[in-house]
């Protein structure tokens, strides 16, 4: 609205998105890490659902230790960048270091799903490129939301889930 800008009052959306996150940790106490994770994303997303813990194997860099992996679904009123903001610091204040792609790491934390949002920027790609083709995202997100519809496929997520082998991934 015109004058807002004169008068130093910003705009600011209280619309609520829905949206969809992987976490994932090999490092460290796993477990305890998917927990602290969850409870700072808490501050920025109200958090509806989350999965059952997932045991899983390292895809592309195999020399590293075995990975814990949740979903979890939510509300929230942060831009989709804001929202990758948030995550990022969440990483950072955990520990995450910048290494090699797909290494160790403390905790990582992935968004899957924003609203329908389909979006390819530099930094922020939704929903998450390679969903599709990983059982350690698939299966804890198919727990959570099965009859969710991927915005690029129009396939749900059980469909998508059931074309791809879950060797590898356990259940805890």
């Amino acid at each position: 609205m015109p004058g807002y800008e004169q008068q130093g009052i910003s705009q600011t959306s209280t619309e609520e998105h829905q949206v969809y996150l992987a976490l994932g940790s090999n490092l460290g106490d796993r477990q305890a890490n998917l927990s602290a994770a969850l409870q700072r994303l808490r501050e920025s997303i109200e958090l509806q659902r989350v999965s059952s813990l997932y045991e899983t194997e390292p895809v592309g860099y195999q020399d590293q230790p075995l990975f814990y992996n949740i979903a979890c679904s939510g509300t929230t009123a942060l831009s989709a960048q804001e929202l990758l903001d948030r995550a990022k610091t969440i990483e950072q204040e955990m520990g995450r270091q910048p290494n090699f792609r797909n290494g160790p790491r403390p905790i990582d934390i992935d968004i899957l799903l924003f609203d329908h949002l389909i979006t390819t920027q530099e930094r922020l790609n939704i929903p998450h490129p390679r969903m599709r083709e990983r059982a350690f995202v698939l299966a804890p997100l198919v727990e959570i939301a099965p009859e969710i519809i991927d915005p690029v496929t129009g396939l749900t997520i059980q469909a998508l889930a059931q074309r791809l082998s879950f060797e590898g991934v356990t259940k805890l």
